[in-house]
Order: structure tokens, then C-alpha cells, then sequence
């Protein structure tokens, strides 16, 4: 059973109305802005941020938020009843939820293909304007909103929640919109403009886009969605089931900024029945995904089977995580190696896609690098999100929770592996993994090879002499290709390594972690199976999301069918 309200939660929105064709064709000077990377707050003791965010926090955990479906201006509940819960204390509700059935997916569907032509036609100044608005909405009056629900439900300490939900949501939305108006300004060659004018306009993609987003990055799920919407797309979008409420809050901002509730429905659902719908579909026109390979794999294997049924080949764009590395050389500074390879491995309980998960050290490092990344080990407070000493906190839900522990099992129990430090799994409270730092003597076991999604770092050391050696190893013994970082002073191994590594990694750091991405500054995503490196953060990624169409006006009357050669 379903129920359907008309929603009161959200301002008016805009009105409208058909273009004629001439009008959309017709060149629409775009207005220049400038943007910059929004600035990080600090959250130091008596800052008033620091206070915002408390009582933020204090009021969305006080409360168990009920979140419908959203398909145009109607909420929709069903009995398929869910609840989000906070994974450093998985007691606490913190918000009720409802599965569509595959009919009110489908529904979305229907009501983003009736919504696209007028949606489409809006110029693409106006679309600026709003998502513009949508960002100063929340580097503001909602950051901390934002913030709070990220740390209660997907326990992010402040820090990781600034970054994310703050920071690099905003900079998806602004230089999205800048970088879209950039590339729209480009115009094809009329070398003889009083004969013949040439235009290229911008369409949306005819159908609607399936947004599938993960847990992990608030930001990611409001880029999934709304930078195809400001491109002129119709998006039918679901969100993960342990980010419902962060990822409901962006869905509210950007109505109240003015995107029409049929541009964007917010559909909760489970994979396969929104797969599946999806899939079925002859207006599918792409899928907008981060996730597993698994799934990816499924949605895709899904598409090419239906390949007959579709209006359009459908576009596919993907990101699926990765085992990444840090390749450190004899010359490295243990130093910078100690606390990068800490910080990229830990933070936020290594369920970042670019996580580092493996790395290789040399035998002459080894014993300095040890006991400084033992003792720095030690230091990390693992809490609840609140505390704002806690260094991380719990991991997503009981699969990821038990799926890491398994890791941690076979390193206890393997003559390969030996467990360093960390190695405790708690899930009375919380689904808490202490940071576990392990050792190998066989580069290729599964530790070093398999995506952990967590916590857990495994190190090879190898004979100083074999330093080239581990290049191919880095580069070789993982289907992934996200994130790697190589370290090292001697110049020429490092010229050498970051050639031979070009294809290991679709963002690659010298002497720097594998995490912490910037929009604008390292555009991000990775090949082989992470996915299809179509680079979020960077100038051609709003384009992606166009359909480009070709106009040539004549201004001459054609007089002869022949040619002068002919006479």
C-alpha cells in the first residue's frame, strides 16, 4: 500500500513555459561569475561555527526525521517501511524511510519525461542562477544542517563532514556552473557569416537519467543528481539507504532554490527492484552511478540486454572504488610517508574510493616507518562523532562491519599475515573497527588484492634492490585503478615511476596521500574496473551531460543544383 500527500514542505517554484524554436536557438549571452574553492571552517573551541553545528546535531538526533519519496510536488509513503540509524550507536533511529515499489519508480520515470521538454528549453543562465543560489544556501544558512546530518548518519567526524557536505558539495555546484558556461560559449566556425551561420546548442539528453548514489560522500549524491538536472536532464534519483536523510537535506535546498520538483524525484528503493525498473525502461537515456563493481556490472550487463527496447544508447557513467597504493622509495621521507599513508588509510574509517589499503616499503625504511606508524596508531581516538577528539568513528552498517572483521580474521589466522596493531571489532554500541595496520610476506594475497572498504592497511616490504620491481606490482596485482601515490626524493626514480604508473591510477600523487581530492584543483575518477574516469570536479563533466546538436543557417538562396565545374 502507498499513501499520497502533496508536499508543504518546499517554496514555490518556477514557472515554465514553452520556448519557440528560434528563441532557444538564438544566442543567450551568458553572464560571467567568478568562483573559488569554498574555504574550510576551522570548529575550534568557542568558534561560532562550532557552536551552529552542536545545536545542529543536538536537534536532528533529537528527533526521528520521516522522509518520504518525492516524485513532482507529491510525497509518497508505502509499507515497505526502512530506517536509517546512526552506525556509532545503531540503537538510535534517526530517520524513518520508505521503499518505492517498482510502480512508483516507474511513476518518476513518467513524470520526468513529461517534464523535460519545458525544463530543457529553460536557458541555461537561469539554471546557473538557481543552482548559484543553492550553494550559498549551503555554505550558509544550511551548512550545518548538512554537516549534522552527515555525522549522525553516516558518522563522519566534523572534519570529514566539513570537507564533504560543506566544501565540496558547494564547489560541485558552483564550478559546475562555471565550467558549464564556459564550455557553452564555444561556438563552431562561420567563416562567412553572411552566407552561412553555424550554432551549436546544448540540448539535454532525450529521456531521463538514473542517479544511483552511495553513502560515503554526501557531495557525491547531490552531484549525481543535480549537475545533469542543470544541464537540462530529467533525473530519477535514488539514494543509499545509510545516507537517506544528508541526501534529502540537499534534495530540499535545491527546491528551495528553485528546481521544480518534477526535474529531480528522490526515490529510495532497493537495487534490484530500482534496477530493474530502470533498465526496463525505452526512455533511459544514461545512469549516473558510484557504487560497487558488482552492481555497476549488473546495470550494465541489464542495459546491454535491453539494448533493442531503448530510444537512445544510453550513456554509462560509473565509479567503483579501488585498492590503492603508496609505492615509497629508499629516499622517501619517513616522515611525510608515516602520516600520509596514516591519515589516507584511516580517515573515515577507509571508506573513501581512494583509500589507501596497500603499500610498500622498503627494508631500510621499514623498521622507522613501523614504529612511528605504531605509535601515531595508538594515538587515534576511535568514538562517537560528537566527541570532537575522535579521530574516526564507526563503519557505514553490520555488512560493512562484518565483511572488514572477516579481513582482520584471515590476517589473524594466516602464516602470511601478521597484525601490527588495531585488530578489535566491537558491534555492541556501534559498528566499531579499530584501526589495524597489517603485514605481508606475499604481495599477492588477498589483503593486497581485494577492496576492504575499511580500515585495514597491509604492508609489503621489499629489498631495497627491487624497488622497480614493485612499479609493475603496484601496477599489476589489482583489477582497480583509482588512486596511488608514489614518495620519494631521488628525482629521476621518481620521472620513471610516474610513467611507468601512468595507467595504475586515474588521480596519481607524488609525495603526497592517495586521498583528499579537491574540485577544480584534481578532477576525480579512475579506470580499469573503478570505473569510467569521466573526472567529477573537472571542466568537461557538466558537458557530459549534453547532448550537443549542430545548426546551419543559410542566409542565401541555393540558385543551381549543378556546380560551376559542371558547366
Amino acid at each position: 500500500m502507498m499513501h499520497c500527500t502533496r508536499s508543504t514542505l518546499f517554496v514555490p517554484f518556477l514557472r515554465l513555459q514553452a520556448r519557440t524554436l528560434s528563441a532557444v536557438v538564438k544566442d543567450v549571452p551568458l553572464t560571467d561569475f567568478k568562483v573559488e574553492n569554498e574555504p574550510l571552517l576551522g570548529y575550534l573551541p568557542g568558534s561560532p561555527e562550532r557552536a551552529e553545528l552542536e545545536a545542529a546535531i543536538a536537534k536532528h538526533e533529537s528527533q526521528v526525521a520521516d522522509v518520504p519519496i518525492m516524485i513532482g510536488d507529491q510525497e509518497y509513503r508505502t509499507d515497505l517501511v526502512q530506517h536509517q540509524v546512526m552506525p556509532h550507536k545503531h540503537s538510535h533511529k534517526l530517520a524513518k524511510f520508505y521503499y518505492a515499489t517498482s510502480d512508483l519508480v516507474q511513476k518518476a520515470i513518467d513524470t520526468a519525461v513529461a517534464a523535460r521538454a519545458n525544463w530543457e528549453r529553460v536557458p541555461l543562465n537561469e539554471k546557473f542562477d538557481i543552482w548559484l543560489k543553492a550553494a550559498d544556501l549551503m555554505a550558509g544558512k544550511y551548512r550545518q544542517d548538512l554537516n549534522a546530518t552527515t555525522m549522525l548518519g553516516q558518522s563522519k567526524t566534523v572534519i570529514q563532514a566539513e570537507i564533504d557536505s560543506a566544501a565540496e558539495l558547494v564547489d560541485f555546484l558552483r564550478f559546475n556552473a562555471l565550467y558549464a558556461k564556459e564550455g557553452a560559449k564555444w561556438q563552431p566556425r562561420s567563416p562567412e557569416p553572411n552566407v552561412t551561420v553555424n550554432k551549436l546548442r546544448l540540448r539535454g539528453m532525450e529521456g531521463f537519467i538514473a542517479a544511483i548514489s552511495p553513502f560515503n560522500f554526501t557531495a557525491i549524491g547531490g552531484n549525481l543528481a543535480f549537475t545533469p538536472a542543470m544541464m537540462g536532464n530529467v533525473v530519477v534519483w535514488k539514494p543509499s539507504d545509510t545516507a537517506v536523510l544528508s541526501n534529502f537535506t540537499v534534495y530540499k535546498i535545491m527546491r528551495e532554490a528553485g528546481v521544480p520538483g518534477d526535474i529531480v524525484s528522490f526515490v529510495p528503493a532497493d537495487g534490484p527492484v530500482f534496477g530493474d525498473t530502470i533498465t526496463k525502461s525505452p526512455n533511459l537515456a544514461a545512469v549516473n552511478f558510484t557504487g560497487s563493481v558488482p552492481t555497476f556490472q549488473r546495470l550494465w550487463a541489464q542495459v546491454g540486454q535491453n539494448l533493442i527496447k531503448f530510444r537512445n544508447f544510453p550513456r554509462l557513467v560509473g565509479e567503483c572504488g579501488g585498492k590503492n597504493y603508496h609505492l615509497v622509495h629508499p629516499s622517501a621521507d619517513v616522515t611525510s610517508v608515516v602520516n600520509g599513508t596514516i591519515r589516507s588509510a584511516f580517515e573515515y574509517c577507509g571508506q573513501k574510493c581512494s583509500a589507501c589499503s596497500r603499500a610498500y616499503i622498503p627494508e631500510s625504511l621499514w623498521s622507522e616507518v613501523k614504529d612511528k606508524m605504531v605509535a601515531v596508531q595508538k594515538e587515534l581516538k576511535v568514538g562517537d562523532v560528537k566527541e570532537f577528539d575522535s579521530f574516526m568513528s564507526a563503519v557505514i552498517d553490520a555488512k560493512a562491519f562484518k565483511r572488514i572483521k572477516g579481513y582482520i580474521e584471515h590476517a589473524n589466522s594466516s602464516p602470511n599475515l601478521t597484525v601490527l596493531a588495531g585488530g578489535k571489532c566491537d558491534d555492541s554500541v556501534g559498528y566499531f573497527v579499530e584501526p589495524t595496520i597489517v603485514q605481508t610476506t606475499d604481495p599477492d594475497d588477498r589483503i593486497m588484492t581485494e577492496e576492504i572498504f575499511g580500515p585495514v592497511l597491509t604492508v609489503y616490504v621489499y629489498p631495497d634492490e627491487k624497488v622497480d620491481e614493485m612499479i609493475t606490482l603496484a601496477n599489476t596485482s589489482t583489477p582497480y585503478a583509482l588512486t596511488g601515490a608514489i614518495f620519494g626524493q631521488d628525482e629521476s626514480w621518481l620521472a620513471k615511476a610516474t610513467d611507468a604508473l601512468k595507467d595504475s591510477a586515474g588521480n596519481f600523487y607524488i609525495n603526497d596521500k592517495s586521498t583528499g581530492s579537491v574540485v577544480a584543483q584534481q578532477p576525480f575518477g579512475g579506470a580499469r574496473m573503478s570505473g569510467t574516469n569521466d573526472k567529477a570536479g573537472g571542466l568537461q563533466y557538466a558537458l557530459k551531460w549534453t547532448s550537443p546538436q549542430a545548426i546551419k543557417q543559410t542566409m542565401v538562396p541555393l540558385t543551381d543544383v549543378k556546380y560551376p565545374y559542371m558547366k
